[in-house]
C-alpha cells in the first residue's frame, strides 16, 4: 500500500500543472447584447458604482476574472468581449477605437450605467482612451495598461520598434498564412512580450487560441491593428482638450514600463504612475496581485 501510494504521488508531481483561464464567479451573468452595428459578448456582476474591463489582443474578457472577482465585492463591474473579438459577432468593419468606445457607451447604456471607472489592457487601453476622450463626462477614472496610444507622443518614435510590425500586418493573405496556425501566430505575442513566458500556461494558451481559430476571428483582430493609423488622427484631434479625470498608468517592468505614464502625461492632466516588477506585457496572467493592487488602490482614492 505505501509503495502504492508512494507511486501515485510520484505520477502526480510529474505532470505539469495548467492553470488556465480563471472562471468568472458564478454570481455574474452573461449576456449578448445587440447594439449598433455588432452584438457584444458580456459578463456583468456585483453591486456598487461601476468599473468596466476592456481587454486586447491575444486575451478576451476572460483575462479578467481575478480582477473581476474582487472588484465585483463593492463595484458592479462589466466586462465585453470588444467588437470581432472573444464571444461578441464579428463585422466587416468599424474597427478603430472611436467606434468601438461607441459600442462601450451603447452597451453601458442598455445596462442603464452612466459614470463609471473604465480599465483598459493593450488594445483596451487604446479603446478606454478613445471612451474618455469622446466621454469625458461619463468617465469617473481611466486605468490604462501597457500599451501605447496611438497618436500621442511619442507614438512616431514607439512605432519605429522593430517588435511593433504587427500594427501593418493583416490582408487577405496574412489571413491565409495564419488559418490553421492560429496558435503559432499568438505564441509569438505570448512568448516575445512575456517578461516570464511560463506565466502564459498552456491550458490558457490553447483557451485563446481555440477562440482566435474562430471563422473571422483573425480578420477583425488584424482589422484591430491596421484601424490603428486612423487611430493615431483621431486622438491627435483629441489632444486639443487635455483629459481631466484622474488616470492610473501601469507599465510591466519588462515591456512598457514607464512609458505608459509618460504618454499618458502627454494627454491628461493628472497621471499615477505605477510599474510592476518583473512583469511583462500580459499584467493579469504575469502579476495578478500586485496589478489588482495598484486598481484598487487607485479607485480608492
Amino acid at each position: 500500500m505505501i509503495r502504492l501510494l508512494t507511486a501515485f504521488m510520484l505520477l502526480a508531481l510529474s505532470i505539469p500543472a495548467q492553470a488556465g483561464v480563471t472562471p468568472f464567479p458564478a454570481a455574474f451573468r452573461t449576456q449578448d447584447i445587440p447594439v449598433e452595428g455588432v452584438t457584444l459578448h458580456v459578463r456583468v456582476g456585483g453591486k456598487g458604482p461601476a468599473v468596466v474591463l476592456l481587454h486586447g489582443f491575444g486575451d478576451t474578457g476572460d483575462m479578467w476574472a481575478p480582477l473581476a472577482a474582487d472588484l465585483a465585492k463593492d463595484h458592479t463591474v462589466v466586462v465585453p468581449d470588444l467588437r470581432g473579438m472573444g464571444l461578441s459577432s464579428i463585422p466587416d468593419s468599424g474597427y478603430d477605437k472611436k467606434t468601438q468606445a461607441g459600442d462601450i457607451r451603447a452597451l453601458l447604456a442598455v445596462l442603464g450605467i452612466e459614470q463609471s471607472v473604465v480599465i483598459g489592457h493593450d488594445i483596451g487601453t487604446m479603446v478606454a482612451f478613445a471612451y474618455a476622450s469622446r466621454y469625458p463626462q461619463l468617465t469617473d477614472r481611466l486605468v490604462v495598461m501597457d500599451a501605447p496610444v496611438p497618436g500621442i507622443p511619442p507614438w512616431n518614435d514607439i512605432v519605429r520598434s522593430p517588435m511593433l510590425w504587427h500594427f501593418d500586418f493583416g490582408g487577405p493573405d496574412a489571413e491565409r498564412l495564419v488559418a490553421g496556425r492560429e496558435r503559432i501566430y499568438l505564441d509569438r505575442f505570448w512568448n516575445e512580450f512575456a517578461g516570464d513566458p511560463t506565466k502564459v500556461d498552456e491550458a490558457t494558451r490553447q483557451h485563446y487560441a481555440k477562440l482566435y481559430a474562430r471563422p473571422g476571428a483573425m480578420h477583425a483582430a488584424f482589422a484591430q491593428f491596421r484601424s490603428i493609423r486612423q487611430d493615431a488622427v483621431d486622438n491627435e484631434a483629441s489632444m486639443a482638450t487635455r483629459l481631466t479625470m484622474p488616470v492610473l498608468a501601469v507599465g510591466g517592468e519588462k515591456s512598457f514600463g514607464e512609458n505608459e505614464a509618460i504618454v499618458m502625461r502627454n494627454a491628461a492632466d493628472t497621471v499615477t504612475q505605477v510599474v510592476i516588477p518583473g512583469a511583462g506585457h500580459w499584467l493579469m496572467e504575469e502579476a495578478p496581485t500586485q496589478t489588482i493592487r495598484a486598481i484598487r488602490e487607485f479607485i480608492a482614492q
